[in-house]
């Protein structure tokens, strides 16, 4: 009992020390002039009508109020919902299939892994222009399926509402991919050999072996792409931007590119900043949910 005693006492009796906030505060200087100190001016300028001449005015809550009834505004966030629905799931999955195969010991599997991430450090604008091209009535892809099927095919892909949001999803996936596959080479390359050795002696081998051992243990990491690439779904611009400018009849145009057309277009920078704060609500209530009903630390153990 009393060395116990003792180590409590020098415990209670231990210094203060300000080196480790020392270390911090850089980062949290860096961090509040980039990061908080910009929310802060939004949350203000949201409340305020100001268009980069003269002084905000304060309006109060007008531009929440507007944003409410803005039927665009609720067009955009359905679009951003689409891409939410049919990018994730393809981000979570595809990666994973992938991972599986470049995980493999083969010879020149270093190639393979770097074409399959060639498409992450190609420029967003190099890749928009190509896709655009791609998807032209007389581009690639037509042509591709002109020829397998022995007839014209002229299929409007960006410019055709009904097709238009689904070709720019499919460039989101096609340039996220990589990046994920990344993230689960690294979690699967910490599993022990071991444990597939042991399923394939109780008779679990093939594609068997990954459903039991390799998706339990990489739950970790389908939840951490899974939060990343909604996030990132939540904030698709670049693609949108670059080849359909939002169109055909705003059927591609999300949230943020609604922001950006309000705020730099329009110059209604206080309304563009209502649109931000609405949509960091939803994303901070989309993180909050996941981590609520799916926790990590439970995965974990």
């Amino acid at each position: 009992m009393q060395p116990n005693v003792k180590l409590k006492r020098q415990k209670l009796g231990k210094k203060f020390s300000w080196t480790p906030y020392l270390f911090l505060l850089p980062a949290i200087a860096f961090l509040g002039l980039t990061s908080f100190l910009p929310v802060l001016q939004a949350i203000y300028l949201s409340f305020t009508d100001y268009d980069f001449v003269g002084s905000p005015t304060f309006t109060g809550w007008r531009n929440y109020i507007n944003l409410f009834k803005d039927q665009t505004f609720w067009k955009t966030l359905g679009n951003t919902l689409t891409y939410l629905i049919f990018a994730v799931p393809s981000l979570v999955v595809l990666p994973l299939f992938l991972a599986i195969l470049v995980n493999q010991k083969l010879r020149s599997i270093n190639f393979f892994r770097a074409i399959y991430y060639f498409p992450v450090i190609v420029s967003v604008v190099v890749a928009g222009i190509a896709w655009k091209w791609v998807y032209a009535q007389n581009g690639i892809l037509n042509y591709f399926l002109s020829a397998i099927s022995f007839q014209s095919v002229t299929i409007p892909w960006l410019t055709d509402p009904k097709t238009a949001i689904f070709a720019i999803i499919a460039v989101v996936v096609w340039r996220g991919v990589g990046y994920y596959m990344v993230i689960y080479l690294a979690g699967l390359q910490a599993i022990p050999a071991d444990l597939y050795e042991a399923a394939a002696i109780d008779g679990s081998d093939g594609w068997q072996k990954h459903w039991d051992i390799t998706i339990p243990l990489m739950k970790p990491y389908i939840i951490l792409v899974a939060v990343i690439s909604a996030i990132g779904a939540m904030k698709v611009f670049e693609e949108v931007y670059i080849m359909s400018q939002g169109g055909p009849a705003n059927s591609t145009k999300t949230v943020v590119y609604y922001l950006y057309d309000k705020g730099f277009t329009s110059l209604e920078m206080g309304y563009a900043s209502a649109i931000g704060v609405f949509l960091f609500l939803i994303i901070f209530i989309i993180s909050i949910l996941t981590f609520k009903f799916i926790n990590p630390a439970k995965v974990i153990t």
